[in-house]
């Protein structure tokens, strides 16, 4: 899974990277420690070419009649995303990238609190997860664009950590990826592990357990947690969120 991520990009890197407009410097605040429900930016295929939207992380499906009574969809597995409910049609239709500096995994050792990683680029710089968007509607009038992550099996060097990860798309795909022309077959070809030199990790501070630590120490290498009673993590905060 993917439960939170960094974006501490400048501008010029998200525009190149990207091939998007100038936009509102305020959307791209350096941000350590992403958690759902919070806003994030992704790009998506505008009638005008690519352009950066703010959006909430966590999906609400068009059809749902109160947001309040849904689970909390921050992540869809790549192999079910073509037929659920939920992310059918934004699959199909509503494809986006979502702009990361890395991402942080929680390692279930048995025993103790789960050990926080941070992985991130081997050469640095940014990635992209592959996203899907949606727009709610309520009754009242009033909108929510909201995404979610893709996920699939985690690569052989990712596999000791947890058992799944975001699918990191490469440059190359992006065009494909964001795509209306691109069947959902096409698309689900892109839908695969990053390969296995493109990103790195590091044993990092439990502080990053709590949303409202958000800086760069986040990212520092720690020494390895020693085992202790409980078992804590990412999954125990998402009640709380």
């Amino acid at each position: 899974m993917c439960g939170r991520y960094t974006l501490i990009s400048n501008d010029e890197a998200i525009r190149l990277l990207f091939e998007v407009p100038a936009f509102d410097e305020r959307l791209l605040v350096p941000r350590y420690n992403i958690a759902p429900t919070q806003p994030v930016v992704i790009v998506r295929q505008g009638a005008m070419g690519r352009e950066l939207v703010p959006m909430r992380w966590g999906l609400i499906p068009w059809w749902a009649k109160d947001p309040k009574t849904l689970p909390l969809m921050i992540n869809a597995r790549a192999e079910s995303v073509a037929d659920k409910p939920a992310y059918r049609d934004p699959f199909r239709y509503r494809r986006c990238l979502i702009p990361a500096s890395g991402f942080y995994e929680w390692q279930d050792r048995g025993r103790g609190p789960k050990q926080p990683y941070a992985i991130l680029p081997t050469a640095g710089g940014l990635i992209a997860f592959a996203g899907l968007w949606e727009t709610w509607s309520g009754p009242d009038g009033s909108e929510i664009d909201s995404a979610v992550i893709v996920t699939t099996g985690a690569n052989r060097r990712l596999q000791p950590l947890h058992e799944r990860m975001p699918v990191v798309l490469e440059p190359q795909d992006f065009e494909a990826w964001l795509s209306p022309a691109t069947t959902p077959k096409d698309a689900a070809a892109l839908l695969k592990p990053a390969r296995e030199d493109l990103l790195t990790f590091n044993p990092v501070s439990l502080r990053v357990n709590a949303v409202a630590n958000d800086d760069a120490e986040l990212l520092e290498e720690a020494p390895l947690l020693e085992d202790a009673p409980a078992k804590t993590g990412p999954d125990d905060q998402l009640q709380l969120l």
